[in-house]
């Protein structure tokens, strides 16, 4: 019997396989967005069981296994690792035509060689064959990134983070390059004094500057971005609800600051203001250094009020808004350019009716000064699956340069998730696969092999310049 992963998954067409197994099935990877631990890269992490590896943090998992009747203790609960896991086993029959029973299955078979399809009956037998591999040096964190061609991996972090693993892996001797990128969200929060006040009391300590105002706040914001920049980051990464632009003066935007430091929430105006200010403040840091910034827009965030306070945040009850982004992002990218500060920028939507309206935005800012200065970013989140990959790669090819794609990345807190670089890879080559075999594009190798190439890994390397 055939294997449900087979050597021409996804590949629909002689052309398609052709295309996959010449150009993208051997490049290295560039995973230039993730949320892996930090700490688990400097400690070269052995993980103790399949939980460890595949679960412990997985809300895609745990938003299906509630779906299917599984109670929290056996999502984010306390209960047993292998408990857990069963229940997870016997959730996967359900998720057909869901990605997670490609990604379940791929990652089983380029992880661990098993084939078998994952349910209530092969739980248990692929619980042991597997935590038997990840007793070995192989599949630990090191052997993981050596086994998939990890050449460069950038985590995401705090202003306040001391970036220790960091310097350790640097120092490690580690082949694959592991870099902070810069994600200041926590500055925004005037919102919320209470977690506010906290976080820039941690700031001035982590920059040593005494923050008795809104100057002193924004130096030691720039503090933290050249200590990042020094140790080797080249990214900035911001996650909001949708681009700001309701710029003020610095005045305004410090009486904000002052009153959340007296313990008084900003209502929505005020936010809005402050917001654009930190945000224009931020790419003209970026702008100056040479880094690339990409803009998360279009989460709602937290919408179970009573499981939040059970599990909290980041473990599946967010979901794709509907509010309009064009116009406050064309303001915000507006004007960083005509100050001469918009800096490569990479743009991911949540919700696919912003697909035309991302993927249109790129050309209004391309100045001829860099190839694909402005980037519409690959599928993200909710729309990190198949559908969801085709419709970006579509609306990029129809409105701009898909050649000057930066392509894929994992946005991922699991070291299982390195096949989704293959996953998309055999996306797009079934997608260029089936326009070649339709007379669409040119069966020329020199034009469409170079062309996947670059997708996979050169453009990233390039636009990114890890040098």
């Amino acid at each position: 019997m055939k294997s449900f992963i087979h050597y021409d998954f996804l590949l629909q067409s002689p052309t398609a396989r052709r295309l996959y197994h010449t150009f993208a099935e051997d490049e290295p990877i560039l995973d230039y967005h993730c949320h892996l631990p930090p700490a688990d890269l400097a400690a070269n992490r052995q993980f103790a069981n399949l939980f460890e590896i595949w679960l412990e943090g997985d809300h895609y998992k745990w938003r299906a296994m509630r779906t299917n009747g599984t109670a929290e203790e056996l999502c984010t609960g306390s209960a047993d690792p292998f408990e857990k896991f069963k229940a997870w086993a016997a959730t996967v029959p359900h998720t057909l035509r869901n990605p997670l029973y490609h990604w379940t299955h791929l990652e089983l078979k380029r992880y661990f060689g098993i084939d078998e399809l994952l349910d209530g009956k092969s739980a248990e037998s692929i619980w042991n064959r597997a935590n038997e591999q990840l007793a070995t040096d192989d599949l630990r964190v090191n052997g993981i990134l050596k086994k998939f061609d990890v050449r460069v991996v950038c985590t995401t972090d705090d202003p306040t983070d001391d970036l220790s693993h960091h310097a350790a892996l640097a120092a490690s001797g580690l082949p694959t390059r592991v870099l902070p990128a810069f994600r200041p969200d926590k500055a925004l929060n005037v919102r919320q004094p209470f977690a506010f006040n906290p976080w820039v009391d941690a700031l001035a300590a982590r920059a040593d500057i005494d923050i008795t105002g809104y100057g002193d706040f924004l130096d030691a914001l720039k503090s933290r971005h050249d200590y990042f920049h020094a140790m080797g980051s080249r990214l900035s990464d911001h996650g909001l609800d949708r681009a700001y632009a309701d710029f003020c003066p610095d005045t305004e935007a410090a009486r904000i600051f002052d009153a959340a430091r007296a313990g008084h929430a900003a209502g929505p105006e005020d936010y809005a203001k402050f917001a654009s200010n930190l945000m224009l403040y931020f790419g003209q840091l970026d702008a100056e250094k040479g880094w690339t910034k990409q803009l998360h827009v279009g989460a709602l965030r937290s919408n179970n009020s009573r499981l939040l306070a059970l599990a909290g945040p980041d473990t599946g009850f967010d979901s794709i808004d509907d509010i309009p982004q064009a116009r406050s992002l064309s303001a915000y990218l507006d004007r960083l350019d005509r100050e001469n500060a918009l800096p490569r920028t990479i743009l991911y939507n949540l919700n696919p009716a912003d697909n035309y309206v991302f993927a249109t935005m790129i050309g209004n800012f391309q100045d001829g000064t860099i190839a694909g200065k402005v980037q519409y970013g690959s599928g993200w989140w909710f729309l990190d699956q198949k559908e969801g990959m085709e419709m970006q790669l579509n609306a990029l090819s129809s409105l701009g340069l898909l050649s000057r794609f930066v392509g894929m990345l994992t946005d991922s807190r699991s070291f299982m998730s390195y096949p989704r670089h293959e996953y998309f890879r055999r996306i797009l080559c079934n997608l260029l696969g089936r326009d070649i075999e339709n007379g669409e594009i040119p069966n020329d190798d020199a034009l469409v092999g170079t062309m996947i190439k670059n997708i996979c890994y050169k453009n990233a390397r390039d636009f990114l310049r890890f040098e």
